[in-house]
């Protein structure tokens, strides 16, 4: 190859930013891999393109760290569109280098991949031999800025193309914080100190800012009780008094006294209807103030919206509220009520149908699993059993992939992605059979990379969350059911370990293999009961129903 063709140009600005690609290789990108290879940036082979994004967005949000993805053009592009959604929905960035139809003019097979990318909402560079250093590092910058995926296509007739030893150029310096008005931040602290009942709410963005610290010293200032979205569940110390998950994960004898509160800051999250609990978490005469990088509020129960960064912004509020709290706290007060609140119910050994009861083995598994992990979660209804019954270290080791898009099938290849961001931890993968199912080629992906990791199944033998939620209508439920599959022995056929779990002391398997402290992988599939309800799904099926009830009354009158 020579020594600067469009290739090469653009592996070269990718190695001033990322060290890591994920993807398949394929007719389209073949000659960008070879030329990123030889800048010493390392490949890591999913076996679907669809693994490509996931694995990449699980890296950043694991480490903090750009990653890329790669795949060929066509089939190898339009594999990945779930994954390119849910990175721009979960405010992931990610850089997919794909091959596209050639500069000359497309192919028969080819399709407008522009317009594809377009429709999820990823914007497309595409580069071409006058400058592509250049598109490559607005790229990168887009996806940096934004937080978001971004693609950067490859013309095939243009990827070995001669291109010009453009200069190094580094990405301009980032834009400083964004800060409200002084006038706007005088009146939102004086809202603060007169609240009786202050509650700090932070989500994933007060974690990505790093406005842990600040956001403590904000709430010990004003003797606020604190709570979290799942996904900056103990960005906080409790200091006795958090109130841990906000929301459908939370506990509902938490979610009373966050009704109590008469001053609401949100700091960093965008109040989904699963954080708001379909708007009973917060009361109608509480004052709801958001600060955010949003253009606007999020949700129409905001009241005073702040846009800045989470940092910035929470630091110079401190500085303008009195340094010690008032006499009496709502702190002071609840210390009691939040130290009573009671524990997760255990639920039995067994179901009704003989199946295990998902809050037992959940439980379980907490105490065997390594304190070390890092937990990344596919989408479906066991989606609550974790956060609800497994010890967090913080935000930076529970990582909800799907969620975004509520899709299913891309926990084993975010599993990937996690365990090369942090390779001496243990990578915990909780999935479902239909997820796993949906994903399979990247069982084998799992096993080849991860160091050591466990995949836990909750095996419903169902899509379960459609099973709760159109089930109980009266749909029919075949569509719904899968058969039982030998998910252990599919891991022991890669060369994984794996052993079925029917009762609780099968566990006690997962737990030698843990103690023998072996690399590898062990898969537990956890033939669960699908009887049991997730209270966050108990949650949205009231609010359906709630809501079709409210259709049929409009309809009536």
């Amino acid at each position: 190859m020579a020594p600067f063709t469009v290739s090469s140009c653009v592996a070269r600005v990718l190695a001033d930013h990322t060290s890591v690609i994920f993807g398949v290789m394929g007719n389209g990108n073949a000659y960008f891999l070879d030329a990123a290879e030889a800048t010493g940036i390392t490949f890591t082979a999913v076996r679907h393109e669809g693994g490509s994004v996931p694995a990449a967005d699980a890296y950043y949000r694991v480490s903090g760290r750009l990653a890329a993805a790669s795949t060929t053009y066509g089939p190898g592009f339009t594999n990945v569109v779930t994954g390119l959604a849910e990175a721009v929905q979960a405010q992931v960035p990610v850089v997919l280098v794909t091959g596209d139809a050639p500069a000359a003019g497309r192919r028969t097979w080819d399709v407008d991949q522009t317009a594809i990318a377009a429709a999820v909402g990823a914007l497309t560079f595409t580069v071409t031999t006058e400058s592509p250093a250049a598109i490559t590092r607005r790229a990168i910058r887009h996806a940096l800025e934004h937080r978001t995926a971004v693609v950067l296509a490859i013309p095939y007739d243009v990827a070995t193309s001669p291109a010009p030893e453009e200069p190094v150029l580094p990405l301009p310096a980032p834009a400083a914080p964004a800060l409200p008005a002084t006038e706007v931040l005088t009146h939102t602290a004086a809202l603060l100190t007169a609240a009786k009942r202050p509650l700090l709410l932070a989500g994933r963005g007060a974690h990505l800012a790093g406005a842990g610290e600040e956001l403590q010293r904000l709430a010990d200032k004003l003797g606020a009780l604190t709570t979290g979205t799942v996904l900056a569940r103990n960005l906080l110390p409790s200091r006795g008094a958090d109130l841990g998950i906000a929301g459908g994960f939370g506990m509902e004898e938490a979610a009373h006294i966050m009704a109590e509160a008469d001053v609401v800051l949100v700091v960093g999250a965008r109040l989904t209807q699963f954080t708001m609990r379909f708007g009973e978490l917060i009361n109608d005469s509480a004052h709801v103030i958001q600060i955010d990088t949003a253009e606007s509020a999020t949700h129409p129960r905001v009241d005073s919206f702040l846009h800045g960064d989470a940092l910035a912004t929470t630091r110079t509020l401190s500085r303008l509220l009195p340094d010690h709290p008032p006499a009496v706290s709502w702190r002071a007060t609840s210390v009691r009520r939040v130290a009573a609140l009671p524990p997760r119910p255990l639920g039995n050994e067994a179901a009704p149908d003989g199946r295990l009861d998902p809050r037992s083995v959940a439980t379980a598994l907490n105490d065997i699993l390594p304190r070390d992990r890092i937990v990344v979660q596919d989408g479906g209804h066991f989606i609550g059993w974790a956060p609800m019954y497994w010890e967090v270290a913080g935000p930076h080791a529970l990582h909800m992939v799907g969620t975004a898009y509520q899709t299913i099938g891309l926990g084993l290849a975010s599993a990937v992605g996690a365990a090369v961001a942090a390779p001496t931890a243990t990578t915990v993968l909780v999935t479902g059979d239909g997820g796993l199912l949906m994903a399979l080629a990247d069982l084998e992906s799992v096993v080849r990379t991860v160091r050591r990791g466990v995949i836990v199944v909750f095996n419903d033998a169902a899509y379960g969350a459609e099973i709760h939620q159109y089930g109980a209508q009266g749909v029919t439920q075949q569509p719904m059911t899968i058969p039982d599959v030998d998910f252990a022995g599919m891991a022991r056929s890669l060369g994984a370990h794996g052993a079925t779990i029917r009762t609780m002391g099968d566990l006690d398997i997962l737990r030698a293999w843990l103690n023998s402290a072996a690399d590898g992988v062990f898969l537990a599939d956890c033939r669960v009961s699908s009887t049991v309800m997730a209270p966050y799904m108990s949650e949205i099926v009231a609010a359906s129903a709630k809501a079709r009830a409210a259709a049929r009354e409009l309809a009536s009158v």
